[in-house]
């Protein structure tokens, strides 16, 4: 139990730290990013405890990956010449994922990819590709 504790502050850490970054430059992210975080670690937590014996928790990973896409879907779009929103979707894929890896216990992993995500964004904001 208290593993899972430490789960849920670790997404709220790393989904707000996302949605505060996308906040910044959009206006919009850190509830949706938080709360994206929050459901897949919960949904891949819940999947090994519904998988015991015979069940497969890959299918709920599957069901988290396709739900999450078409979140992502509908936060893309054709602004006069141009595309907007595939940053937004791309970073709620990714809250996803991060999600999904604290949620398996793989904290060095998403703690890595969160900071790469940060210091990319944060550095190709800086130099004027927001």
């Amino acid at each position: 139990m208290d593993e899972m504790i430490l789960k849920l502050f670790l997404v709220a850490l790393i989904g707000g730290l996302i949605g505060v970054e996308r906040e910044y430059h959009t206006g919009i992210g850190l509830r949706t990013m938080m709360l994206i975080c929050l459901g897949s670690t919960l949904f891949t937590i819940y999947s090994g405890i519904f998988a015991v014996g015979e069940g497969d928790p890959r299918r709920i990973a599957t069901a988290i990956v396709t739900g999450v896409g078409f979140l992502g879907a509908g936060m893309i779009w054709r602004y006069r010449n141009s595309v907007v929103g595939l940053t937004t979707a791309a970073a709620v894929w990714l809250a996803a994922a991060l999600g999904m890896g604290i949620g398996l216990g793989q904290y060095l992993a998403v703690i890595v990819a969160a900071a790469l995500v940060l210091v990319v964004r944060l550095t190709l904001a800086g130099a004027g590709f927001a």
